[in-house]
């Protein structure tokens, strides 16, 4: 087995979007061929409701697809084609904008005023840039938890895990998408088909992901478990770890554990055309999804 190397580890930086909603972002509107076939991923974390009530208000996609996990609080969503509902904790929501949708998202916190949630786009290939928009609301009770023997716990969310599938399917980029803890000094490798594109999300505790290339940075060199290994510094809260290709990686968890997200997918590698919430391939069809805006045609009827 080959490890992944390491590309990059950078912390998650403060961003503003939608009406005022405070939050962090690890990657977006960067180079979209470095994590592809994902385009952006965004931590909203706040323990004030000030920071994100006003939440964000009607606004259009197409061309992608928006993926919600909540922690904590909730987030009530409605659209143009009538659909609404609300995640609560632990629920997940992909929704496959395709041709066209204009949608809005209010965040509301828990009892102690605490929300936590996580949002990534994925980029769609051009053969479905125009598909009929479509939903997939998923409740925390629906998506698998498995439990290994040293006590690490892998929710599983999209994709195939040590014998588990997540709920969620039918999506272009044969995505992974996992929700890992492992528990205080304990080391942990996990498979990830060698022709995805990866990068792991750490959001809670501390961790040491094995490097076995050339570093950028400082190297370490720690004993674990009787074998000497070449480990990054302790990447913490709000660290994007971006990996190169191979077959596994590997994490030491620090005193404290490590919770992350390990996501992984098929890159597309089409052109990218991006402005905002518009996704699309040339510049010709960027400009027509905003005159279709402006003009009214945005929304495509249902066939």
């Amino acid at each position: 087995m080959s490890i992944r190397p390491i590309l990059e580890t950078r912390p998650a930086t403060p961003a503003l979007e939608g009406a005022g909603v405070k939050l962090h972002r690890a990657f977006g509107f960067h180079d979209p061929s470095e994590l592809d076939p994902f385009l952006l991923f965004d931590d909203f974390r706040n323990d004030r409701p000030e920071d994100f009530e006003a939440g964000f208000p009607w606004h259009p996609h197409r061309g992608i697809e928006t993926i919600t996990y909540v922690l904590d609080g909730t987030v009530h969503h409605g659209d143009s084609l009538g659909n609404n509902g609300t995640l609560g904790a632990g629920d997940v929501q992909w929704m496959t904008a395709g041709s066209g949708i204009l949608h809005q998202e209010m965040p509301k916190g828990n009892a102690k005023g605490q929300m936590h949630g996580f949002q990534l786009w994925g980029n769609l290939p051009a053969s479905q840039k125009m598909t009929a928009p479509r939903y997939q609301d998923i409740t925390a009770k629906d998506i698998p938890e498995v439990i290994d023997d040293d006590g690490t716990r892998v929710k599983v969310i999209v994709g195939d895990f040590w014998g588990k599938r997540g709920p969620v399917d039918g999506i272009a980029a044969d995505p992974q998408y996992l929700d890992v803890s492992v528990p205080p000094g304990v080391k942990k490798t996990f498979r990830i088909d060698t022709y995805r594109r990866a990068f792991a999300y750490v959001f809670a505790g501390q961790g040491a992901f094995v490097d076995a290339a050339t570093p950028q940075g400082v190297l370490l060199e720690k004993e674990v478990a009787g074998e000497e290994l070449h480990i990054r510094d302790m990447s913490g809260d709000r660290t994007l770890v971006r990996f190169g290709s191979g077959e596994e990686i590997t994490v030491q968890a620090g005193p404290e554990g490590v919770r992350f997200l390990l996501i992984s997918g098929a890159p597309i590698e089409e052109p990218v055309a991006w402005h905002g919430p518009i996704v699309m391939n040339t510049q010709d069809e960027l400009r027509q999804a905003f005159r279709d805006l402006r003009n009214g045609q945005f929304i495509r009827p249902a066939h």
